[in-house]
């Protein structure tokens, strides 16, 4: 299947890899074109979890690399899903599946806002997490750290089981089906995470240190992290949700046995070197995961009549450290009635 992936980041290249070797026909397309110029004329090379040197398609130009195409992932940053999003109203054909890959909270639902303006209806999954950890080691070059056995997916409208079982026929039987995209929207622990990783290390990170992620999520971070995980919780849990803990999550992402957060880590880093955390300040951990993860949760749970606390005062907190405001950061669910989306459930 041609499958069109807009971003040509770590997932991006990670997952145009991945989709080769499942013999699918991967377009990668990227928005200035810098990203995409080294596999004009040149293959992916891919080391990690598995290793390989890959021909991949590019394209131009969104539209050239959506038509045609069975499927389209949109992965790239959250800060570049309006943008996207807007072109996607004006280039999608009916029954062409969107996949939002490591959904922006909320952002599946500006998607079909946007789209049903355009007078256009697709099939939308999304999905809680990234399918792979990757990182990239040069101009043409991605390391593959993970394949997560399962992480949650949902389709808008909800409960489409066709768009669920074209997304596992294209990237493989991964994916556990949640109710709909509030589900997901709440199933993302990566601003949770983040939140607590970043706040914790960042004078290493502002240091440019190296500095891994599992041996520095200790039993105090993992005590943040639980705070933050239940406030997220108790947002689902007044929606009638059920999501996963965080112990879960990293259960079925790594099949390690459900413990204490600070154990799971350990364990994870047992299994190997794991993932480094950022080196520097302009890292996605803040940048993306504080303006589209965090802020949308903060009004969500404030609209539900809850107090998410610690969300709210970790987006304070890195405000501050960034001389920013991250809460007027967010383009993409701005004008999003959340109100009026409870009241529709």
């Amino acid at each position: 299947m041609k499958v069109a992936i807009l971003g040509a980041g770590a997932i991006g290249l990670a997952s145009a890899a991945h989709l080769v070797t499942r013999g699918h026909a991967p377009v990668l397309w990227s928005p200035s074109g810098k990203s995409t110029e080294p596999l004009r004329a040149g293959e992916l090379v891919v080391e990690g979890l598995f290793a390989g040197a890959y021909r991949v398609a590019v394209a131009d130009r969104l539209a050239d690399a959506v038509a045609g195409a069975d499927a389209v992932l949109v992965a790239l940053p959250a800060n570049g899903h309006r943008m996207v999003y807007d072109r996607l109203a004006e280039s999608l054909v009916p029954g062409q599946l969107v996949i939002i890959n490591a959904h922006p909270a909320l952002g599946g639902f500006a998607l079909a806002q946007r789209l049903a303006a355009a007078g256009r209806r697709t099939p939308i999954i999304a999905w809680g997490t990234t399918l792979l950890r990757a990182r990239r080691t040069g101009p043409a070059a991605v390391r593959i750290n993970t394949l997560r056995k399962r992480i949650d997916a949902a389709s808008l409208p909800a409960g489409d089981d066709a768009a669920l079982g074209l997304c596992a026929e294209i990237f493989g039987d991964h994916f556990t089906a949640r109710a709909d995209l509030l589900a997901i929207s709440l199933s993302n622990l990566n601003p949770q995470a983040h939140l607590a990783l970043a706040l914790t290390n960042f004078t290493r990170m502002e240091r440019g240190e190296a500095w891994g992620q599992s041996e520095n999520l200790t039993a105090s971070v993992a005590r943040l992290m639980a705070g933050l995980d239940a406030e997220r919780l108790a947002m689902a849990a007044r929606l009638g949700l059920s999501v996963r803990t965080a112990p879960e999550h990293y259960h079925l992402s790594y099949g390690i046995p459900i413990d204490r957060l600070e154990t799971m880590a350990e364990a994870i880093r047992a299994e190997g070197p794991g993932q480094l955390g950022p080196t520097g300040i302009e890292t996605r951990y803040v940048l993306e995961d504080a303006p589209f993860g965090l802020v949308p949760l903060v009004r969500l749970g404030e609209a539900l009549g809850l107090d998410p606390v610690l969300h709210r005062s970790g987006l304070a907190l890195l405000s501050a450290l960034y001389g920013r405001d991250f809460a007027a950061e967010n383009d993409l669910v701005g004008d999003l009635d959340i109100a009026a989306l409870l009241a529709g459930r």
